[in-house]
């Protein structure tokens, strides 16, 4: 539906996108007593480090392979080898994954094969899951590279039905929930609460909001993430009642998990928004069996109320917005459900999903060029992360802060965004945005009428000036 409007300069100005290292890195994070390890220079982890300490405002467990000139031309196999093994045999994690970066790819890196010589070498750290993924970061973006890694995690951790004995319906309330990057700690929290009003347990494959929910811990500290998904779940994916993807981003990776475990996939592209909320919990009445419960009734109720109530401020409202496909998509069809205009859409890298999304175009690029596509456009409001924060003051607009990274507002990591409930907050906060901005006021009228000619007032003065005396 969408016509994709490709790149027309050889450089990013105001750069919007994350790399797929970043993406991969977030991934891992998601699961207990896991370790990314990034092949490449050590300014590109301290890069990503940055972005991840920033943003979730904790200590984030991450290394590198540190590549310097002389592996970067002779090759860094030795340098992927002897990371791994400083790693296992130093802090004992659970899950390594090796996320190679530009500077690898470029050189001609073959990670799989120094995982396999690793393996070969290193028989006493046969009980480490070991994860090689290609994500460089000269293409695709956050999104893609976690959805890549959650893949290749997939394909080395779950096993085969016929080998493991897994069945779907084995364990009756187990429900496996692959979950988008765009999802934050606070989504997963409230996701959770949905599913075990239905007496489900779901399963999050990954778990950030176990591992990056900013919980005081009682260690003083780890070298591995703490909390996330254990791997010990992903031996039983297999028994699971069905398995939810939420993120067209993760259809790959769903396929896979399906073809290995035979559990039926059921497709939701977000949980932004009445339409796509009323498709989860369909869904969820379908797999537990259970009508829906009065609680989450009430909350569809009370979302319907906040949308009459901001329907004013948000109709026909111009928007601009700059984010990955799959949060992008979940903005549209949020604001096009409360009857505003998408004017600017920009995002990353171009994938599958941006041609059925339904707007007029999408320009794969940076900052700048949602800047002067809103401009031309006369965007009202602006979407995206805080690197947006000075396109939308340049533009005269207030921002709604979403996506990855935020950095410039606390707890941001944390807000809840999806289900009936969070849909309605941020209705509210996108209608307070329009109320508390100064949005094309009507300028006061003087009526002619009302206003004596100037040499009548200097009469009038002079006249009250001698009563007095």
């Amino acid at each position: 539906m969408a016509e994709i409007l490709k790149r027309n300069k050889a450089l990013s100005v105001n750069p919007l996108k994350a790399s797929q290292p970043i993406g991969g890195s977030l991934a891992t994070l998601g699961f207990n007593r896991a370790m990314p390890m990034l092949h490449g220079s050590q300014g590109c982890t301290a890069f990503a480090k940055v972005f991840f300490v920033r943003h979730f405002r904790e200590p984030i467990p991450l290394q590198s392979t540190a590549m310097d000139q002389g592996s970067s031309v002779m090759g860094a196999d030795e340098n992927v080898r002897e990371g791994i093994k400083n790693i296992a045999g130093k802090s004992r994690p659970s899950l390594i994954t090796i996320l190679t970066t530009g500077l690898a790819e470029t050189q001609g890196c073959d990670v799989q094969r120094n995982v396999r010589e690793f393996r070969e070498a290193n028989p006493e750290f046969a009980d480490i899951a070991v994860v090689a993924v290609n994500t460089p970061d000269f293409t695709g973006s956050v999104e893609t590279g976690y959805a890549a890694t959650l893949t290749e995690i997939i394909r080395a951790l779950v096993p085969d039905a016929k080998e493991a004995g897994t069945y779907p319906g084995k364990r009756k309330r187990q429900v496996t929930v692959l979950v988008s990057y765009m999802l934050t700690p606070g989504d997963l929290e409230a996701l959770r609460d949905i599913f075990e009003q239905f007496q489900l347990r779901p399963v999050f494959v990954p778990d950030i909001s176990d591992s990056l929910d900013g919980t005081l811990t009682e260690d003083d500290f780890s070298p591995v993430t703490i909390g996330g998904t254990p791997l010990s779940e992903m031996a039983t994916l297999g028994d699971s009642l069905a398995t939810i993807v939420i993120g067209p981003s993760l259809i790959k990776a769903a396929e896979l998990l399906e073809s290995k475990t035979g559990v039926p996939t059921y497709q939701i592209d977000h949980l932004y928004g009445l339409k796509g909320n009323d498709a989860l919990i369909t869904a969820l009445a379908e797999i537990s069996g259970n009508d829906v419960p009065e609680r989450i009734e009430r909350q569809r109720s009370q979302l319907q109320d906040a949308m009459l109530d901001t329907h004013f401020m948000l109709g026909q409202l111009r928007i601009a917005i700059a984010a990955d496909a799959d949060l992008l998509n979940a903005f549209v069809d949020l604001v096009q459900e409360m009857g505003a205009e998408v004017v600017a859409a920009v995002t990353s890298c171009n994938t599958p999903l941006l041609a059925r999304i339904p707007i007029a175009s999408i320009k794969i690029g940076d900052l700048e060029d949602m800047e002067l596509i809103g401009r031309a456009n006369r965007a009202q409001l602006v979407i995206g992360n805080s690197h947006a924060v000075d396109t939308a003051e340049r533009l005269g607009t207030p921002i709604l802060r979403a996506g990855f990274p935020l950095y410039d507002i606390i707890g941001g990591y944390q807000k809840t965004w999806i289900g009936y409930r969070g849909t309605r907050q941020t209705l509210f906060d996108l209608a307070n945005l329009v109320i508390n901005f100064s949005h094309e006021e009507i300028p006061v009228y003087r009526s002619v009428y009302g206003q004596k000619p100037a040499s009548e007032m200097t009469e009038l003065n002079s006249s009250k000036a001698l009563s007095c005396h």
